[in-house]
């Protein structure tokens, strides 16, 4: 019988690639149903037998989840699927800890960052098969620190935000007063930013940092939702006036 994969992401070239990262991760016969917004991926998985995949339908085995998409975020998603007898991995463009730990106490089985090349994808996809979490390596650096800091602390060891394979933490208590937006840009939402403040297109971006045009878009739309501007001539002043690049 065929393994049925859902992949949620709202990016059609980005959904186009995660389907072919599922083909070469694993060797069985593969379905994939594509979603492009919650609503879509709530009727497929309605079809499946609900939110706890009733006895006797034939769920997902694997559903990819995007975390921002035209109609809310994929946590509502995950949220609702803690009964869902599948492996549920985040596939994102977002590292830091506002993403990660919810996501994870959100139910996630893996996360797993879309810039990363296809075939540290394939990897650690392959995992899921030897029952580990799949984790892009600048998430499972960022957890090991998150533990270690943790550790070394004087509470209670914090609980694990993998549901399923009892791995993961929640997030650490954050300042009261937020810093500025701006100050929030990634190291790679900040090197893309660098690039459009010099005039460079896209595909340009994408072949100086080695990474695929769409990653450099959905960069760009993080870009400008942080800076609250509209235009790159807006990020471009505003990211000289403030020093960002």
């Amino acid at each position: 019988m065929a393994v049925k994969v859902l992949i949620l992401e709202d990016n059609p070239v980005a959904r186009s690639f995660l389907c072919r990262v599922v083909r070469e991760s694993f060797s069985d016969a593969i379905v994939i149903t594509e979603a492009g917004d919650l609503e879509s991926a709530r009727r497929q998985i309605s079809l499946t037998g609900g939110p706890s995949g009733l006895h006797g339908v034939d769920p997902f085995k694997l559903i990819l989840v995007d975390l921002e998409l035209p109609d809310g975020n994929g946590m509502e998603l995950l949220a609702e699927l803690t009964q869902y007898p599948a492996t549920k991995v985040v596939t994102t463009l977002y590292s830091d800890d506002d993403h990660l730990f919810p996501a994870l106490q959100c139910g996630a089985d893996g996360y797993l960052l879309k810039e990363d090349r296809f075939e540290v994808l394939v990897e650690e996809l392959q995992k899921i098969v030897r029952g580990q979490p799949p984790l892009s390596p600048a998430i499972a650096r960022r957890l090991l620190t998150h533990f270690r800091s943790g550790s070394r602390s004087d509470g209670p060891a914090p609980d694990s935000g993998f549901a399923p394979l009892d791995f993961g933490a929640p997030s650490r208590p954050v300042p009261i007063e937020k810093p500025p937006e701006h100050d929030r840009l990634t190291p790679r939402e900040s090197e893309v930013l660098t690039y459009l403040s010099k005039g460079f297109t896209i595909k340009e971006i994408a072949s100086l940092m080695g990474i695929k045009w769409f990653t450099v878009n959905d960069h760009i739309k993080s870009i400008y939702k942080k800076l609250n501007v509209s235009s790159r001539a807006e990020a471009a002043v505003l990211a000289t006036k403030q020093g960002l690049v």
